[in-house]
């Protein structure tokens, strides 16, 4: 382990290797410039030093060093400090031309010093960095300001978070850079980098300067780590709110599972006048697309359009675009944004291959997966996990096998657990249960809970208890306090019976302590609303009514042959409260709102509802009934996959 070398913490020691006697002033006294040959240099550095700034090539570099050479500066400090940072800037390995230029320098100032530290800081290997700092201060030279940025840089690549306290301790010792804004948000990052979140906010308190960097790096640290009531409260406090903390809030929420708040904060932020950028405006569209909230996407894309980031012309923005509109239900919509698109990159094509898949649309994945390898771009993991998907979604066994061998044999495209646990989704769903374990059980890498989960799932679909004994008990081990693991195998043992096992689950889920998240749906309404409805919920201010409506559906489905699928109700209750449990599903009550508060003039309409569990098996019977009686498409998002309902069928073939 790299440590900083104690006796040189807080004084300068003699130059080890200047073992002869020397007068006192021998830097003086061997480069004495006379005054006017100075006046004749100065103009000369300034001017190489720009020269410098503007290289772009090696060669116009060395070019530049010969005539430092042939001027007699092969010992400005000046000069080859910003000869070695632009070595650096070019990639050029630290320990070959810029050490070499260091160590013809007799004696290198602070600023030669750390333009070589940086250059490991920048280059690797980092802690290289540290043994230079203890040498510059073993022969005599005390840092600047930008010797400890690079220092703290360095520590926070390895994640040295003891080195980088022992450089922090230097700091402090060595005095002189408490309101130095430069170090200390260095410092903020090399805290936050090492996972130190308290030590980087105690360094934020104590700054007597702080800017807009100071802040926004410690909000964007804060969201990372999912705690946005501090990000907020940070945020509230800065006296500038630019574009990028704006941006750093509205990408936190979003990306923390709360799209509500990334929308009300980018409307504040346009509110404010502050301009937009495609990071800003791919964090809101990604919080539209976790809502479904259609009418706030096509407003942040106006938004998008006024700001000259269209997705007719920006790739990035309109791979963003296709997502959301494939998560709202609308994948038409998604196409036209991709056909629009007058440059189309790897993740344009993946999101909307994705976008069919989700939507049961593989035949149509498919297609455009071949048409984009007709192209120069190649597919990446994440084109493999849309084309797989919808392998699965309709059970296109043989053809997804095939794409699994080929994508790192042709590809190179090595396969993730993701993408084993897709081919186990694949396996299980057509009923090949004892293929899909032993696929799991010879992974060269370590299975994580999704491939579980897909076995554990696949498992319900064909009530198979004791192969989802197994995958539930690795789920138990990866994911103890999830309480839907414990729910889906005890609905597997109510329905081959095994109420002795089921009593067994019931009680660990009491003993653990373990909450199960309740069902909820929503849907946006024609002024971009959301209204939010829960299992059993009866807030809702137009509940009287909804009620009213679910019960004259629930008799013209009835009418039509539907009867309540009481095998989705596990618990041990009579019959009529089974059935008093489904019909305050929360997606049936949003299906009930959907019906109240379209016109006459809607009539034939599609009713768009977002479910945050997947929909159970008597509620998708229902939908299917109730798109044929009232002749509306519904479409209904789990957390599986999309469900277009119409004309009594689904787009899935009741295979999900």
């Amino acid at each position: 382990m790299v440590t900083l070398s104690r006796k040189f913490s807080t004084t300068a020691v003699p130059n080890p290797k200047l073992s002869q006697p020397q007068p006192q002033n021998t830097t003086t006294t061997q480069f004495f410039i006379p005054f006017s040959q100075l006046q004749q240099r100065k103009p000369l550095e300034s001017r190489l030093v720009s020269i410098l700034d503007g290289c772009t090539h090696l060669t116009q570099i060395k070019q530049v060093h010969a005539h430092i050479l042939r001027k007699g500066l092969d010992q400005c400090c000046y000069c080859l400090t910003k000869l070695i940072r632009m070595l650096t800037k070019l990639d050029v390995p630290v320990h070959s031309y810029p050490r070499i230029v260091f160590h013809q320098v007799k004696y290198p100032n602070p600023f030669l010093w750390t333009a070589l530290i940086r250059g490991y800081a920048v280059q690797g290997p980092f802690l290289e960095s540290v043994v230079l700092y203890n040498r510059m201060r073993s022969e005599g030279t005390g840092p600047v300001s930008f010797t400890f940025s690079a220092l703290f840089k360095a520590c926070g690549a390895v994640l040295d978070v003891g080195l980088g306290r022992q450089i922090h301790a230097q700091k402090i010792l060595i005095g002189g850079f408490a309101s130095d804004l430069f170090v200390g948000n260095t410092m903020i990052d090399m805290y936050v980098k090492c996972g130190f979140l308290e030590c980087a906010r105690k360094v934020f308190d104590e700054m007597p300067m702080r800017n807009v960097v100071s802040w926004t790096e410690l909000i964007v640290a804060y969201a990372k780590s999912g705690d946005m009531g501090s990000a907020w409260e940070l945020f509230r406090g800065l006296p500038v709110k630019d574009m990028v903390a704006w941006t750093a809030m509205v990408t936190g929420y979003a990306q923390n599972g709360k799209p509500r708040e990334a929308l009300e904060c980018f409307e504040r932020m346009q509110d404010a006048g502050v301009k937009t950028d495609e990071v800003t405006l791919v964090g809101v569209i990604s919080a539209c697309a976790l809502l479904g909230a259609t009418k706030y996407g096509n407003w942040v894309r106006g938004v998008a359009e006024s700001y000259g980031f269209g997705p007719t012309e920006n790739v990035v923005v309109g791979s963003a675009l296709i997502d959301m509109y494939s998560k709202c239900g609308i994948v038409e919509d998604a196409y036209n944004i991709f056909e629009g698109m007058k440059e189309r990159n790897v993740y344009s094509y993946s999101s909307m291959i994705v976008g069919f898949a989700m939507h049961g649309r593989a035949h149509a994945a498919m297609q455009l997966f071949h048409e984009m390898l007709k192209t120069e771009i190649r597919p990446n993991k994440v084109t493999f996990i849309g084309v797989l998907t919808a392998c699965s979604h309709v059970g296109l066994v043989e053809q997804g096998q095939q794409l699994f061998v080929t994508m790192e044999n042709c590809f190179g495209v090595a396969p993730s657990a993701n993408h084993y646990a897709c081919m186990v989704d694949l396996l299980g769903r057509a009923g090949r249960l004892e293929e899909a374990l032993e696929l799991i059980e010879t992974m060269p890498i370590e299975p994580h809970e999704g491939v579980w989960g897909a076995l554990l799932g696949a498992c319900r679909i064909h009530g198979n208890p004791d192969i989802a004994q197994i995958a539930a008990n690795h789920l138990f081990e990866l994911e103890p306090n999830d309480i839907g693991n414990y729910i889906l195998l005890s609905n597997i043992y109510a329905s081959a019976r095994r109420w002795d096992d089921v009593s067994r689950l019931r009680k660990l889920v009491r003993e653990k302590g373990l909450k199960k998240n309740p069902g909820c749906s929503w849907v946006e309404s024609k002024e971009g609303v959301i209204h939010e409805f829960y299992a059993g919920d009866m807030t809702h201010p137009q509940y009287a009514e909804i009620k009213r409506a679910l019960a004259d559906l629930l008799d013209r489905l009835k009418a039509k042959g539907y009867q309540p699928n009481l095998g989705s109700v596990t618990y041990d209750i009579s019959d009529d409260e089974k059935k008093l449990i489904l019909m305050n599903h929360s997606e049936k009550l949003a299906l009930a709102y959907g019906l109240l508060n379209t016109e006459s003039t809607d009539a034939g309409c599609t009713i768009q509802i977002m479910k945050n569990l997947r929909i159970c098996e008597d509620c998708h019977a229902f939908m299917c009934s109730a798109s044929q009686v009232t002749g509306r498409e519904i479409v209904v998002r789990d957390n599986m996959r999309f469900h277009h309902f119409r004309d009594g069928a689904c787009s899935c073939d009741n295979f999900w």
